[in-house]
């Protein structure tokens, strides 16, 4: 389980194709704290560290996870947004995020705002039920709030402040680029309990 809230960004420093997927390596600030095995948020897509040395760590991209993101054009020299797991006695800062990628984007456009800055993102109609203006959403591992959202055009629009844009790799993106969306589990479960039924129980009559 993650937060949404990136330590920092990594450079990636090598990929290579593997049978069944590909491999990349990541240099991070904090790969000495990382051990094999352990979970991690590539942006956005919850990912195994493999192996690590010094400077830097592997991860395995299985083809399910290159179907599902566009971790298969990742190349060396590209940012990514990295935060580990949150431990147990971890403060709670952004949102529930399960590092499991619903779909991607792209982004349709970046405006300056002061000292801020206003990006926009296409939302794939499969996910638009689950997004709602002031609700969370995760973008490239970012928990992020909606400020604006057009349903009939496809979009929503975010509000970023100078320490989110230097933190992590919003600062290298450009219209048209890809980005990961993870939206909110807890609408995901509402949805299924709805659809099921299972929103008329004994709790619910209680709590009434």
């Amino acid at each position: 389980m993650f937060t949404g809230i990136v330590e920092e960004t990594g450079e990636v420093v090598g990929v290579e194709s593997d049978e069944g997927g590909k491999r990349i390596r990541v240099a991070s600030g904090f790969t000495g704290d990382l051990d094999r095995g352990e979970s991690i948020s590539v942006s956005g897509a919850c990912l195994t560290v493999e192996d690590r040395d010094a400077d830097s760590f592997e991860l395995f991209l299985s083809r399910e996870t290159l179907d599902r993101t566009y971790l298969d054009g990742v190349a060396v020299g590209d940012r990514v947004n990295l935060e580990r797991a949150m431990p147990a006695d971890g403060r709670f800062d952004g949102h529930l995020v399960q590092g499991h990628v619903d779909g991607t984007g792209e982004v349709t456009r970046i405006e300056r705002v002061g000292d801020d800055w206003t990006f926009g993102f296409s939302l794939p109609a499969s996910l638009a039920r689950y997004v709602v203006e002031k609700g969370s959403i995760t973008v490239d591992g970012i928990s992020l709030t909606i400020a604006e959202l057009d349903g009939e055009a496809g979009e929503f629009a975010v509000a970023i402040i100078p320490a989110t844009y230097d933190l992590t790799n919003l600062s290298a993106k450009e219209v048209g680029d890809p980005i990961h969306l993870e939206v909110d589990v807890i609408a995901k479960y509402v949805e299924r309990l709805v659809r099921e039924g299972d929103l008329e129980s004994p709790l619910l009559d209680d709590a009434r």
